[in-house]
Protein backbone atom coordinates (compact mmCIF):
# COMPACT_ATOMS: atom_id res chain seq x y z
CA UNK A 1 0.00 0.00 0.00
CA UNK A 2 0.97 3.70 -0.38
CA UNK A 3 0.71 6.04 2.30
CA UNK A 4 1.80 9.49 3.05
CA UNK A 5 2.49 10.43 6.97
CA UNK A 6 1.71 13.38 8.43
CA UNK A 7 4.49 15.38 10.07
CA UNK A 8 3.30 14.60 13.78
CA UNK A 9 3.88 10.78 13.07
CA UNK A 10 6.13 8.90 15.16
CA UNK A 11 9.61 7.31 12.72
CA UNK A 12 8.63 4.33 14.41
CA UNK A 13 5.63 4.20 13.19
CA UNK A 14 6.80 5.08 9.60
CA UNK A 15 9.63 2.67 9.94
CA UNK A 16 6.80 0.08 11.05
CA UNK A 17 5.11 0.48 7.71
CA UNK A 18 8.14 0.26 5.82
CA UNK A 19 9.13 -2.87 7.24
CA UNK A 20 6.11 -4.63 6.27
CA UNK A 21 6.93 -3.52 2.94
CA UNK A 22 4.71 -0.30 2.51
CA UNK A 23 5.32 2.58 0.22
CA UNK A 24 5.91 5.36 2.78
CA UNK A 25 6.35 9.30 1.80
CA UNK A 26 6.42 11.59 5.06
CA UNK A 27 5.42 14.92 4.78
CA UNK A 28 8.81 16.06 5.66
CA UNK A 29 10.72 14.49 3.35
CA UNK A 30 8.30 15.85 0.60
CA UNK A 31 9.40 19.51 2.03
CA UNK A 32 5.97 19.96 3.50
CA UNK A 33 6.24 20.08 6.75
CA UNK A 34 4.55 23.72 6.50
CA UNK A 35 1.14 22.84 4.42
CA UNK A 36 -1.98 22.86 5.74
CA UNK A 37 -4.04 19.89 6.98
CA UNK A 38 -6.53 20.49 3.60
CA UNK A 39 -3.42 20.60 1.44
CA UNK A 40 -2.12 17.36 2.68
CA UNK A 41 -5.00 15.34 2.66
CA UNK A 42 -5.61 16.65 -0.94
CA UNK A 43 -1.91 15.59 -2.35
CA UNK A 44 -2.56 12.53 -0.22
CA UNK A 45 -5.69 11.89 -2.10
CA UNK A 46 -4.04 13.09 -5.70
CA UNK A 47 -1.10 10.54 -5.24
CA UNK A 48 -3.28 7.99 -4.37
CA UNK A 49 -1.84 7.09 -0.91
CA UNK A 50 -3.60 7.11 2.35
CA UNK A 51 -2.41 9.20 4.70
CA UNK A 52 -1.64 8.50 8.07
CA UNK A 53 -1.59 11.22 10.82
CA UNK A 54 -1.93 12.02 14.54
CA UNK A 55 -4.16 14.56 14.12
CA UNK A 56 -7.70 14.52 15.07
CA UNK A 57 -8.80 17.44 13.13
CA UNK A 58 -8.73 15.05 9.76
CA UNK A 59 -11.75 13.90 10.93
CA UNK A 60 -13.33 17.00 10.50
CA UNK A 61 -11.85 17.88 7.10
CA UNK A 62 -13.21 14.53 5.92
CA UNK A 63 -16.77 14.21 7.74
CA UNK A 64 -17.56 18.52 7.97
CA UNK A 65 -16.00 19.63 5.07
CA UNK A 66 -16.76 16.67 2.35
CA UNK A 67 -13.33 16.14 2.13
CA UNK A 68 -11.69 13.13 0.27
CA UNK A 69 -11.39 10.21 2.39
CA UNK A 70 -8.30 8.05 2.87
CA UNK A 71 -7.02 8.90 6.58
CA UNK A 72 -5.99 6.73 9.36
CA UNK A 73 -6.36 8.08 12.33
CA UNK A 74 -3.45 6.94 14.62
CA UNK A 75 -4.54 7.32 18.51
CA UNK A 76 -1.08 6.65 19.75
CA UNK A 77 1.20 7.49 22.27
CA UNK A 78 4.97 6.55 23.16
CA UNK A 79 3.80 3.73 26.20
CA UNK A 80 0.83 2.08 23.49
CA UNK A 81 3.29 2.36 20.34
CA UNK A 82 3.15 -1.49 20.18
CA UNK A 83 -0.54 -2.10 20.66
CA UNK A 84 -1.43 0.55 18.23
CA UNK A 85 1.15 -1.12 15.60
CA UNK A 86 0.01 -4.77 16.10
CA UNK A 87 -3.78 -3.14 15.51
CA UNK A 88 -2.63 -1.22 12.70
CA UNK A 89 -1.25 -4.17 10.92
CA UNK A 90 -4.50 -6.43 11.85
CA UNK A 91 -6.15 -3.00 9.68
CA UNK A 92 -3.98 -3.65 6.69
CA UNK A 93 -4.55 -7.55 6.71
CA UNK A 94 -8.30 -7.22 7.21
CA UNK A 95 -9.11 -4.44 4.86
CA UNK A 96 -7.54 -3.38 0.92
CA UNK A 97 -6.20 -0.52 -0.13
CA UNK A 98 -9.13 0.95 -2.08
CA UNK A 99 -11.26 0.49 1.12
CA UNK A 100 -9.13 2.30 3.11
CA UNK A 101 -8.58 4.98 0.49
CA UNK A 102 -12.87 5.95 1.26
CA UNK A 103 -12.48 5.72 4.55
CA UNK A 104 -11.45 7.30 8.12
CA UNK A 105 -9.98 4.71 10.21
CA UNK A 106 -9.54 5.23 14.04
CA UNK A 107 -6.78 2.73 15.22
CA UNK A 108 -6.23 2.30 19.28
CA UNK A 109 -4.27 -0.03 21.11
CA UNK A 110 -6.68 -3.34 20.74
CA UNK A 111 -9.38 -1.93 18.23
CA UNK A 112 -9.87 -0.04 15.53
CA UNK A 113 -12.93 2.12 14.08
CA UNK A 114 -14.05 2.19 10.39
CA UNK A 115 -16.35 5.28 8.78
CA UNK A 116 -16.90 5.43 5.43
CA UNK A 117 -16.03 8.86 3.57
CA UNK A 118 -18.23 10.04 1.23
CA UNK A 119 -17.75 9.02 -2.43
CA UNK A 120 -16.08 12.29 -4.54
CA UNK A 121 -17.97 11.17 -7.66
Amino acid sequence: MRFLTDQDVYAASVQFLRNLGHDVATAAERGLSRSADSELLLLSHNDGRIFVTRDRDYGALVFVHSMSGGVIYLRILPSTLNAVHAELERVLQIYDESELQSAFIVVEPGRHRIRRAASDS
